[in-house]
This record gives structure tokens, sequence and C-alpha cells, in this order.
């Protein structure tokens, strides 16, 4: 059964975000609180990791995984992004959006659709998966928690762990988060595609 520590979302403990940073490190599949829902999440290069999160949510090769990020300067490293796509990042992150971008050749290439180089990024609101990265120094793979069959994302830590206890590493609880994933927008389209409405203001994107 995984570990679990409780940590203050908006106050979090130092020692329980570096206790949390070595589970990423060792090669751990973690679940935690972002300003949308609870989410998997793992070290970026870790393929097994990844492999993990997949079996839980049972998906295939083409499904997009998302890269959490500290802030804009780190989604330049992993995304293909102009200076009116940057204007309007800045504007809207940190915030509920997922957006998606042609990948950069640091992205892995077994994190990318086979037939498209692109990939998801975002930057969470909220201080828990900022201390995380900060903590880390490099972003975070991610998906949202939602189990196969499931309409809407698991937002109970107790039922969290009652599902998948046995499947990750370690269940970061910070409280309720809502089950309303986040809005991604395909920013490799002109004019951009709202692909989900979620969190995020859609008429922020209306033509």
């Amino acid at each position: 059964m995984s570990d679990s520590i409780k940590i203050h979302p908006d106050n979090p403990q130092p020692r329980l975000i570096v206790r949390a940073a070595e589970v990423f490190r060792a090669g751990g599949v973690v679940v935690y609180p972002t300003d949308s829902c609870y989410a998997l999440g793992c070290a970026i290069g870790d393929k097994a990791a990844l492999d993990r999160i997949r079996q839980i949510r049972r998906v295939d090769q083409k499904h997009n995984f998302t890269l959490v990020c500290r802030d804009l300067s780190e989604i330049a490293t992993y995304a293909r992004i102009d200076n009116s796509a940057y204007r309007q990042l800045k504007s809207l992150t940190p915030g509920p959006y997922t957006f998606i971008y042609l990948a950069t050749k640091q992205v892995p290439r077994r994190l990318l659709h086979p037939k498209r180089r692109a990939i998801g990024i975002r930057v969470p609101d909220t201080p828990i998966v900022r201390d995380l990265l900060s903590e880390l120094g490099e972003p975070i793979l991610s998906s949202t928690l939602i189990l196969p069959g499931d309409e809407y994302p698991l937002d109970d830590t107790y039922e969290i762990r009652e599902s998948i206890g046995h499947s990750v590493d370690l269940i970061i609880d910070g409280g309720p988060c809502g089950t309303e994933p986040t809005t991604v927008v395909d920013m490799t389209k002109e004019p951009p595609v709202v692909v989900r409405a979620g969190k995020g203001d859609t008429r922020l994107f209306d033509a």
C-alpha cells in the first residue's frame, strides 16, 4: 500500500515537499493535488513510472500526457512558442489550462503522440505544485486522475487510497481540489481550438 502525507495547501511544509520530491526522483508514481483536480505524476525521464501511469489509466501510446512546469521560461524549453503565443500564455498562467504545442527536441519521444510531435504543457496555480517543481528542478510528467469507466476525477484521498493505493507510491493529501479538469487548448491550430472545456474560461478563445 502507498504512503500518504498531508501537506498544507496554502503553506506547504518544506520537509514534506522534500520527502515527496525524493519519491519522484526514486522512480515513484505520485498522486498530487493541482488547481483543478488530483493528478498522477512521475519524473519526466522515468519510462517505468510512465508505463505504470498508463496501466492505472488504461490508456495507450496515443494518450496525451502533460508536462507540468514552473513558469514560462521552463515551458519554452519543451514547447515551440512564438512571441504572440508567449504573450497569451503570460496572461493565462498560472491557471487551470493545458496548452498543446509542438514539442522541442528536449521532450522524450516516448511522451509524444506517435503521429504528432506535440505535448501538453501547463503551469498550475497552487503552492504545493509550485514548491514541488522548485525542489525537483524539472517538470512533472502528469495525467488527470480519472479512472477507467469514471466520468470525473477522484477528489477524496481516502477513496483514492482505496482505489489505487496499491498501484502508486505516494498520495499527497492537499485537501479537496475539485473534480473539474483543466481546459485543454490546441495551440498548434490557427485560431486555437478548445479540445476540452474545463475549469479555465473557454470564452477567451472564442473566434
